[in-house]
């Protein structure tokens, strides 16, 4: 049983219980963490409670790209390009198997955001900015050579191309991987467990009061210093602490949808205009294109975030305005996600206007709450927030803790030297896989969520004695998310944990039912709880494919 096993539940709430920790961060998405991770190396005591499952939020409906954030030199902020886009060769480093360096063409169109010459210099500066070297490095196509590249690009109207790289991820694995990196430096982790209520001491925050949803248990958890990391649900927290002053959140939403790749069969991710003047990307991966994002205000249940006729809509207008040679309609999309963007209002500022930058709260009782960002920048984030606790814990408890450490922390699963080390060890996954019918893709599907971590998998695999291979593969995954990564119910596997929900909708109805047995089994579960838990799914597929 590992640390991080669902089996080790009871064992994690009697530390929560019995332990006064330096930290409690709240909020289980990237930003919560990215500040586990940074607090525990640096030798902190670190506790994490998250309400839901881990990267329910944001963090699993992002557009899902460790990217430098190109639009924001249109915007004059060189800052946020320079953090970002310097981040993106660090976190790639720290998971080469989950980062995967994706090639972007952005057409020049006739009427289009950028042209050739600002396009031109915005890359190059891009590029000085991010440290960008090598292969990675802008290069400026002709119409032949952007054609050559990206044969579905509009050919009356495009004029050539940039052509550069950013890197493509999977949100929510990344997240999960840090927490488990976070609890190998025995931070103390755990999913649906919510705060209820803050406590006090001496004016200060002292720890909150949280209940075990799964049982329904209450206790309370005691640290010095209490980090607010709840994305959209900050100012709840804020509110929680009689705090909610000053800046408030302005929460945006994006939704992305989700087609097989023969309806969109792009070569590469493309960024490309919209007649609004906005930019969306078309991103292949897998089976499937995805392609998104909106950038609306959203003042509606931050619980049930769901795409609507008039967004996908919109986004499906927008894939056919700029690919001619195809056109998608409703009855195509396969899937979808709808999150929200946890930014700082500004008076004045349309959505897509508004700042990425994050920012740091903190209240007259020390309630520290930081909002913004981007998933890119997740580990600065983390950073200046630990900062902020050791400066503190220094003044009042004259303590010193180490310096950062994350930049060298290598994530779960993540032990490859380089790209290449990555695709030699798909080269053997799949050589060791095919001889019981499996192909490349289910190889790089295994390394690109698990990394070195497939060898467990595929070690349950070969313990198992089933005849049917695509079942067994799938038992083995099960056993892996239950007892490696806190997987409690068959919805935080199918959508957090391997990422099916999104870009294999046919697996999740072909395995479901056989999913929903091994969870009955492994915990338990009467006839009612087991219904409960389907309903639950059936009401994310729903979402997934329904638009009103």
């Amino acid at each position: 049983m590992t640390n991080f096993s669902y089996f080790n539940r009871k064992n994690s709430i009697h530390d929560l219980e019995s332990t006064e920790f330096d930290v409690l961060i709240i909020g289980g998405g990237i930003t919560g963490a990215g500040i586990a991770l940074d607090a525990a190396s640096r030798g902190m005591k670190v506790a994490l409670i998250e309400k839901n499952d881990f990267a329910s939020g944001t963090s699993s409906k992002s557009t899902k790209l460790i990217h430098g954030g190109l639009r924001y030199l249109k915007q004059f902020d060189f800052w946020l390009v320079k953090e970002v886009g310097t981040e993106r060769a660090i976190v790639h480093n720290l998971a080469p198997h989950l980062v995967i360096p994706e090639k972007m063409i952005l057409p020049l169109i006739d009427g289009g955001t950028y042209g050739s010459w600002l396009t031109s210099i915005g890359l190059k500066v891009y590029d000085i900015l991010a440290s960008v070297e090598g292969e990675d490095k802008r290069k400026m196509l002709n119409k032949e050579e952007a054609l050559e590249k990206e044969p579905l690009l509009p050919k009356s109207i495009l004029n050539g191309a940039g052509y550069y790289a950013e890197y493509r991820t999977d949100d929510a694995r990344l997240t999960i991987e840090i927490l488990k990196t976070a609890v190998d430096y025995e931070a103390k982790i755990i999913n649906y467990t919510e705060a209820t209520a803050f406590i006090y001491e001496d004016n200060r925050v002292a720890g909150a009061k949280v209940k075990e949803v799964i049982s329904g248990d209450e206790f309370t958890i005691k640290a010095k210093y209490v980090v607010n990391a709840c994305g959209p649900w900050v100012d709840e927290l804020r509110q929680m602490n009689h705090s909610k002053t000053g800046k408030r959140l302005h929460l945006t939403k994006g939704v992305h949808l989700v087609v097989a790749y023969d309806k969109l069969p792009v070569k590469q991710s493309v960024y490309f205009d919209v007649p609004d003047g906005r930019m969306m990307f078309a991103i292949p991966r897998g089976k499937v294109t995805y392609f998104g994002t909106t950038d609306t205000n959203y003042q509606e249940d931050k619980d049930h975030v769901n795409t609507s006729l008039v967004d996908a809509t919109y986004l499906i207008a927008a894939v056919n305005n700029m690919f001619t040679d195809i056109t998608i309609s409703l009855e195509d999309i396969q899937s979808s996600w709808a999150g929200l963007r946890p930014l700082i209002h500004e008076e004045g500022k349309s959505a897509s206007e508004l700042s990425r930058k994050d920012e740091i709260f903190v209240s007259d009782s020390e309630l520290i709450s930081i909002a913004g960002g981007k998933l890119t920048g997740y580990r600065k984030m983390a950073e200046r927030i630990v900062d902020v606790v050791a400066k503190k814990y220094k003044r009042r408890f004259d303590k010193e803790f180490s310096d950062i450490k994350t930049k060298e922390i290598v994530l779960s699963g993540g032990t490859f030297n380089d790209s290449s080390e990555v695709k030699s060890y798909i080269d053997a996954i799949h050589n060791r896989i095919a001889e019981v019918d499996f192909n490349e893709k289910d190889a790089e599907y295994l390394v690109y969520n698990y990394g070195k971590q497939t060898d467990i998998i595929l070690q349950k695999f070969d313990d198992l004695a089933d005849e049917n291979q695509q079942e067994k593969m799938i038992k083995a995954e099960v056993w892996f998310s239950i007892h490696y990564e806190m997987a409690c119910n068959p919805t935080d596997f199918f959508m957090r944990r391997t990422g099916r929900l999104f870009f294999d909708a046919h697996s999740v109805c072909a395995f479901k039912k056989l999913v929903f047995q091994l969870f009955k089994q492994y915990f338990s579960w009467d006839d009612a709880t087991t219904r409960t838990h389907q309903s639950e799914l059936e009401k994310h597929i729903k979402t997934a494919i329904t638009f009103e």
